[in-house]
């Protein structure tokens, strides 16, 4: 792949905020007795309470074992899912020349699988915790960037930068939840415009305290307290966003 070909990237979160699903939910999946367990440890994270490592530490002490391809094959051909228009977005950049970045905390094998079952556009660049990563496949992302901490999104949207050779003027951040906060404060310093998708009060707070100012808020804004609906999320098209990077961008 050229390094010259994208004029602008993007650099997005997934769980919750290209798609309702979350990270663990592979793992609640295969093992179902674990649900109160994952989810504790899902709302640490992202509310900062608990690094990244510590997370990863605390799932590999309750998991029985690993997620095979098998299993995690099975849970995406029962649940997979994103919020409308999402694949539709990915393609569109692809043709006008925008890396989109998945810039994540959920595992690698979950997206190596994706991608071998077609069920997302190809991208360029996969940003992901290798707790979970399968044997390297060609379907897989030519670049995919380990994701240990919180604090290495906006590390690897650098190093994603410096290898595709695109101006720090054209980065775009898509984040929804406290998790995202480092890699918005990373973008504030570079002056990326910041996109909150479907905001968590975490986001909003730890935004509020270190004084960043989230460019565009997309999709339903949840307040401290109040309960997402995920049906209100449900019919939000992400494909309304290609204008949004098209004025952002030009």
């Amino acid at each position: 792949m050229k390094t010259d070909n994208f004029r602008a990237i993007i650099s997005s979160d997934w769980n919750q905020c290209l798609a309702p699903c979350g990270p663990f939910d592979p793992m609640v999946y295969t093992y179902p007795d674990l649900t109160s367990d994952l989810t504790t440890i899902f709302k640490e994270y992202t509310n900062n309470g608990i690094s990244l490592g510590t997370a990863k530490q605390k799932i590999k002490n309750r998991l029985p074992g690993p997620i095979s391809i098998r299993q995690m094959d099975a849970y995406l051909d029962n649940a997979f899912i994103t919020y409308k228009g999402v694949p539709e977005l990915i393609d569109w950049c692809a043709k006008n020349k925008i890396l989109f970045m998945i810039n994540t905390t959920g595992f690698m094998g979950y997206f190596q699988r994706i991608f071998v079952k077609k069920l997302l556009p190809k991208v360029p660049v996969l940003s992901a915790n290798s707790m979970i990563r399968y044997p390297a496949i060609e379907t897989d992302p030519p670049q995919m960037y380990d994701l240990k901490e919180i604090q290495d999104k906006g590390k690897n949207t650098a190093r994603a930068l410096k290898i595709f050779g695109i101006s720090k003027t054209k980065v775009v951040i898509i984040g929804d939840s406290g998790g995202d906060g480092p890699h918005f404060e990373w973008g504030k310093k570079q002056k990326a415009y910041r996109i909150g998708s479907m905001a968590k009060p975490s986001l909003i707070n730890y935004c509020n305290r270190k004084k960043i100012k989230i460019n565009f808020l997309f999709g339903p804004t949840f307040k401290n307290g109040e309960k997402k609906s995920e049906e209100d999320e449900m019919i939000v098209d992400f494909m309304e966003l290609s204008s949004a990077f098209e004025k952002i961008l030009e």
